[in-house]
């Protein structure tokens, strides 16, 4: 990256950093990269900031898929607790990015992808506004119920209000999740406990043989594709992390807020499957017994989905820019928060659970690609660089070309088509397979594939 360029690039994306915890002014810093001496925080807070993000309605009805597909109890919970392992790893690998580099996910990607990084760009871009209409679609559901409005104006209310928090940014995510950890880990306790009540979980399921597993791999994919969904952000929320933070504690505390969150709420889904009939704001309230009980349990959905879309909307600004879009960073977060609007209203139009799980997996196959691609190319790099720290303006003036990675993140999705498994398309081999859905897995080994030997001979 040239002098010229990188001054060019700051200028418009750089802008006002929160200087310290606390610092809750408005950040105007986009996708420039943090200097060293603004950086400042420690691991622990990687912890809360994707944990309380997590416990939200869309998780316990996800949780509800394996009993919904016949599984028992145990086996189902088996499956989540594999899937969301194994989908968390790759987000809290990624994360550890952050502090070696000051940037974000997708600004980050552009050292593999080059000006190809459009391509995914574009798809996270998209993606974070299907997670605002996926969780704000319970979040809106829930502040209508609470306050008397019309379905229509509760969303509205929340795209708002987390639209704000993404225009505030990083560091009042950072302190609304350190908050909302505590919060609504208790909230979600009195619920699951009010909720659960004479509720028995299915110790017998009514599938067997080659079906049972099917369903059981499938529920495996919907529970990793939660977890994986994250990856794309991940150094997002550490890039102000100072380049002394240990990596390890970051891994970990990363890994542990992701995957206990994520299994505590698919849990509570997969125990209460038979009572969560009615997946909408209204059924809570109706299994809590309305009243002041009922009233609580619509104000733990509403909080919880602010958390998560606040940082859906903030990585979707930083998404936007990456894609070579000069807007300023809080313009381009209230810009995605206002485009979820309309696809709540589409997904509440019809039938909702159909539409709910069709954009959950869909949203997300183009996941396992892109982690192959950037971590083979951040390997290569990182052997040949030795010990020394990672300087993006040296990383940056040695860019590959972008057919590469293209070439590879094509053929990934394109190998994973026949073993895709949802109620709009059912691939050949996800036929064969019962309903098992391996397209995750596909993609992800076929991206390593292609990209790695094409990677090491541009290097050499």
């Amino acid at each position: 990256m040239s002098l010229s360029h990188a001054q060019d690039e700051l200028a418009a994306f750089g802008g006002r950093m929160p200087t310290a915890p606390g610092d809750l002014r408005v950040e105007a810093h986009g996708i420039a990269p943090v200097p060293e001496d603004r950086r400042y925080g420690g691991p622990g807070r990687l912890f809360t900031v994707w944990f309380a993000p997590n416990l939200t309605m869309t998780g316990v009805f996800t949780g509800t898929v394996g009993i919904a597909l016949g599984l028992d109890f145990a086996t189902a919970l088996a499956a989540v607790v594999l899937g969301t392992l194994v989908g968390a790893v790759p987000t809290a690998y990624l994360g550890t990015w952050g502090s070696q580099t000051g940037a974000g996910q997708l600004p980050l990607a552009r050292l593999a992808f080059g000006r190809g990084v459009v391509v995914p760009g574009v798809l996270q871009w998209l993606s974070s506004i299907a997670w605002d209409a996926l969780i704000g679609l319970f979040g809106g559901d829930a502040l209508a119920q609470l306050c008397g409005w019309p379905f229509w104006l509760g969303v509205l209310v929340m795209m708002a209000a987390q639209g704000a928090l993404g225009v505030l940014g990083y560091e009042v995510i950072h302190r609304l999740q350190t908050v909302m950890t505590f919060a609504l880990a208790a909230a979600f306790a009195v619920l699951s406990t009010k909720l659960l009540q004479g509720v028995h979980p299915a110790a017998s399921g009514s599938v067997h043989g080659a079906d049972r597993a099917g369903a059981a791999v499938l529920t495996c994919t919907v529970a990793l594709s939660l977890a994986l969904s994250w990856a794309p952000y991940a150094s997002d929320f550490s890039r102000y992390l100072p380049r002394t933070a240990s990596r390890p504690r970051m891994f970990w505390c990363t890994l542990l807020g992701i995957s206990t969150s994520f299994v505590a709420v698919q849990a509570l889904g997969l125990w209460g499957a038979s009572v969560f009939t009615d997946q909408t704001a209204r059924g809570i309230d109706t299994l809590l017994g309305g009243g002041a009980l009922g009233a609580f349990g619509l104000l733990a959905v509403a909080l919880a989905a602010l958390c998560s879309n606040a940082m859906n909307d903030y990585s979707g600004s930083l998404a936007l820019q990456t894609m070579g879009v000069r807007l300023p960073r809080p313009v381009a977060a209230a810009l995605a928060a206002a485009l979820g609007f309309p696809l709540v209203l589409w997904m509440h139009a019809a039938d909702t659970t159909t539409r709910f799980q069709n954009v959950l997996l869909l949203v997300g196959y183009w996941i396992p690609g892109f982690v192959a691609i950037v971590a083979v190319d951040w390997a290569v790099r990182a052997r040949a660089r030795g010990h020394s720290p990672v300087d993006l303006a040296t990383e940056s003036a040695h860019r590959r070309p972008w057919w590469p990675a293209l070439t590879a993140f094509a053929a990934a999705f394109a190998a994973a088509v026949p073993f895709m498994s949802t109620s709009l398309y059912v691939g050949p081999v996800a036929h064969a397979l019962h309903g098992a859905d391996l397209a995750y897995g596909v993609a992800f080994l076929v991206a390593l594939t292609v990209y790695t030997p094409l990677r090491l001979r541009r290097s050499r």
